[in-house]
């Protein structure tokens, strides 16, 4: 699948000063990363630390913080990090999911989807 740019807002967590962003998106992505600076300048900060694997495997340890993201219309509370600040800001499929939303790569538009929710054994 290709990517493609859309628009989000991203704030901190009290949701002042949120600013209108193009994100790219892609599906092959995780989480959504931002340039270190940009989250800074919002008054987001890292909470911890985690190991992330490239797509080369190489495997490198950044900050992760919270967020607000708003896509559509809708919010919820992500978590991101912290990119090099020459970094693209990228929209992964973790705040996808939280959002409900759906990658559309031929419209190349995100759409509503139902929540999964994967049960075993056997029902109720």
């Amino acid at each position: 699948m290709g990517t493609f740019n859309y628009p989000m807002q991203i704030s901190s967590l009290d949701n002042s000063s949120p600013r209108d962003i193009e994100a790219m998106v892609d599906t092959g992505a995780a989480y959504t990363m931002l340039p270190a600076s940009l989250l800074r300048e919002l008054g987001i900060e890292p909470v911890s630390r985690a190991v992330f694997e490239l797509a080369d495997k190489r495997t490198i340890e950044m900050d992760v913080g919270r967020a607000w993201v708003t896509i559509n219309g809708n919010s919820e509370v992500t978590l991101v990090i912290f990119g090099e600040d020459d970094s693209p800001a990228l929209l992964g499929s973790y705040t996808l999911t939280g959002l409900l939303l759906a990658v559309d790569p031929v419209a190349q538009k995100l759409i509503p989807t139902n929540a999964m929710l994967c049960q075993t054994g056997s029902s109720p």
